[in-house]
């Protein structure tokens, strides 16, 4: 049969209510409490000191037996092993007495159970990975295999708003927590922007410039930025004002580099389209037939936008001769004017007896080409 008897001998609990409405309960509470651990400490020392003073005693009852066997006089000798002998029966009956009373000690919460074992951990956090030795071709690759694996991730992280959600995806998914995941907010940021996509780029900015600050922190404190999304997050949700008006700043900031940055990448592939479109009306002198036609006298630009022959003929005879000759070689190098084989030099000999050769009417797709794309620009 088992024997319950043991568990009648419990102390009351600190905390039952049944003190006086006039007296302070949690104050009874902790003197109880206190006073128990004292009782507890001052038996825990008795039993210590009796253990201590019984080694000792023993100890010195073996040397004098030692002594004892090699001495010429023993009567002193056994004169100090009788004193040991009744010193150590006074301590085994001390220990006894203690014993006694630890065991007719009442149970109580911190001694009705004992810790079996115990361990403690410490994370240490990892170093902060340094890539700065790797080459451009080994971080892009390292950048696109991270694309390829979490681009969908990196989207859902984008789309999130409150910071108790960003820090849980973040734990829940580590790895983002890395340069990759900014390089990408960043660029896909600036591509919004580019697409006209501004609201989505100002709510998807916010949760670049949170991973920016995660990784500033683990530089400053020389870990894994994985080490630093509890702590960042933890610091910004209690963060004073001025915290957080620092923070709503370099938010701002960040949009208005990225609307920079947008604004001339636009420039420029406005100037890379133009300078094709032309590169495409060059004509055979590698002339572009626009400017040459703005360039040409208005009396000149007359001529070519009626198409009229005769007109072409009269004015041409009312220019200089080296004035006429030049504009008459800047049309045909252009492609504006297309004469017929053995024209342009017929063209020079009429414009040096001041007398003009027929034009020749330029072929219909140049001219009309020219015309749209000044009306475009």
């Amino acid at each position: 049969m088992v024997d319950y008897s043991k568990w009648k001998n419990i102390e009351i609990s600190d905390d039952e209510d049944d003190t006086h409405p006039n007296i302070d309960t949690p104050s009874l509470f902790r003197w109880r409490h206190q006073a128990r651990i004292e009782r507890m400490e001052q038996l825990a020392q008795e039993k210590e000191q009796v253990e201590q003073k019984k080694k000792e005693t023993q100890k010195k009852l073996e040397e004098l037996k030692k002594k004892k066997a090699a001495a010429d006089d023993q009567t002193v000798i056994e004169n100090e092993l009788r004193k040991l002998e009744l010193q150590k029966k006074e301590v085994e009956v001390k220990e006894k007495e203690l014993e006694k009373q630890e065991r007719s000690t009442p149970w109580n919460v911190d001694t009705i159970s004992k810790e079996s074992w115990s361990k403690t951990m410490f994370n240490k956090p990892m170093p902060r990975k340094d890539r700065s030795q790797l080459t451009d071709e080994e971080q892009e690759k390292i950048y696109k295999d991270f694309v390829d694996k979490y681009e969908s991730k990196i989207k859902e992280f984008a789309m999130l708003s409150k910071f108790d959600d960003l820090r849980n995806f973040l734990m829940q998914y580590q790895d983002l927590a890395c340069e990759e995941t900014s390089t990408y907010l960043t660029f896909w940021c600036l591509n919004l922007e580019i697409e006209g996509k501004h609201e989505l780029m100002k709510h998807i900015s916010r949760q670049a410039i949170c991973l920016h600050y995660i990784l500033e922190l683990s530089k400053h404190m020389d870990i894994d930025p994985r080490g630093c999304v509890n702590a960042f997050f933890t610091r910004i949700q209690k963060a004073d004002k001025e915290y957080m008006d620092a923070f709503e700043d370099e938010v701002k900031s960040f949009q208005e580099r990225i609307q920079t940055r947008a604004k001339k990448r636009l420039e420029d592939a406005m100037k890379e389209v133009e300078e094709e479109e032309r590169k495409q009306r060059l004509g055979p002198g590698g002339l572009d037939p626009q400017e040459v036609f703005e360039s040409l006298p208005e009396c000149l630009q007359k001529c070519f936008e009626t198409r009229d022959i005769k007109l072409l003929q009269e004015t041409i005879l009312t220019l200089d001769v080296e004035e006429a000759k030049l504009h008459m070689k800047r049309c045909i190098d252009s492609g504006l004017w297309v004469p017929s084989p053995g024209e342009a030099e017929a063209i020079n000999e009429r414009s040096s007896s001041s007398t003009p050769t027929t034009p020749v009417e330029p072929e219909e797709p140049v001219y009309a080409d020219t015309t749209v794309t000044s009306t475009t620009q």
